[in-house]
């Protein structure tokens, strides 16, 4: 068996913060927009390229994200940093605009019956949606980012073929988005599965505009990172300390924690410009926030080791 070549994956990855959005939504508890806004002034300060901050849905669907404005309006927004709202619709679009926001995301899947039950649409009613958000914001000179999901396995049908993953990339490809997140929405994929989603997908897409978002439901987030590493993918979505669960698998572990990516990136030599100190100070934060623990490893391994610490001083 030959060793990981490490001089062959990507020098450098770009992280995509899901905390405050993705994270945040699944929160029974309505979190305070005083208390978003400081996670995502924290999640700044360190060094995160991108961070999904919020979704101008309709008020009444996510009650969790009714305050899109007003958190969009008080964030210290940082120069170098992408703040990310999801739009919708047309309607979504346009409060967004009126919160200054400059980069927006829209979303479908690559499974029917995941889109019909998810958003009430079809997979092509979806796009024709999106689209008409997309060439709007297009027009009005905003970044755009798609959002793929339940691409290696829906909790309706089952498996989902690749072909089906390809078929709406490259839909969402030709109306102009800038990038494209394929998800593992039930957190069931494996190594050889990223691979083979990978490999089709570059056959029609360059591999610039790709972007991965796994979800740590079975504990094989990483190891598919690795994989998608290896095909030279280098941005990464992540929640920092794996804020969120899958709503398919109650009690499961959801969103890949950022703190596990950046260890494990940091040990492999490749650069992300991130703190894992920074990131680690807004998991405190947004814990203490939400009155439980976190999922991530690193983090939890990183807090009990700083207790000892403390108690040995003591």
């Amino acid at each position: 068996m030959s060793a990981l070549d490490l001089a062959s994956l990507p020098k450098r990855v770009k992280v995509c913060e899901m905390g405050p959005r993705d994270g945040l939504q699944n929160e029974a508890a309505v979190v305070a927009t005083a208390d978003k806004v400081r996670y995502i002034d924290l999640l700044s300060a360190s060094g995160l390229a991108m961070i999904e901050t919020t979704s101008f849905v309709r008020p009444s669907a996510i009650p969790q994200l009714t305050d899109a404005q007003e958190v969009m309006t008080q964030i210290e927004r940082r120069p170098g940093v992408t703040y990310v709202c999801l739009t919708p619709n047309l309607r979504g679009l346009e409060r967004a605009r009126a919160a200054g926001v400059r980069a927006v995301a829209v979303f479908t899947a690559a499974s029917e019956s995941f889109t019909k039950r998810n958003i009430n649409m079809t997979i092509d009613e979806s796009l024709a949606t999106f689209g008409e958000v997309v060439r709007a914001a297009r027009t009005e000179g905003l970044w755009v980012r798609a959002y793929v999901s339940t691409a290696f396995g829906c909790p309706y049908q089952g498996a989902v073929p690749v072909e089906s993953v390809v078929r709406v990339a490259a839909a969402l490809a030709e109306m102009g988005v800038d990038e494209l997140s394929i998800g593992d929405t039930i957190g069931v994929a494996t190594p050889n599965a990223v691979v083979d989603v990978a490999a089709a997908l570059q056959e029609t897409l360059p591999v610039e505009r790709l972007a991965m978002h796994f979800h740590d439901t079975r504990g094989t987030a990483l190891a598919n990172v690795v994989a998608a590493l290896q095909m030279n993918v280098a941005t990464f979505d992540s929640s920092s300390g794996g804020l969120g669960g899958c709503p398919y698998a109650p009690g499961a572990t959801g969103n890949l924690a950022t703190e596990d990516l950046l260890y494990m990136l940091d040990g492999m030599g490749i650069e992300t410009g991130v703190s894992l100190e920074r990131v680690r100070d807004a998991s405190r934060f947004i814990s203490g926030v939400v009155g439980r623990d976190l999922a991530s490893r690193t983090y939890r391994a990183l807090e009990a080791s700083a207790a000892r610490a403390a108690a040995c001083a003591s």
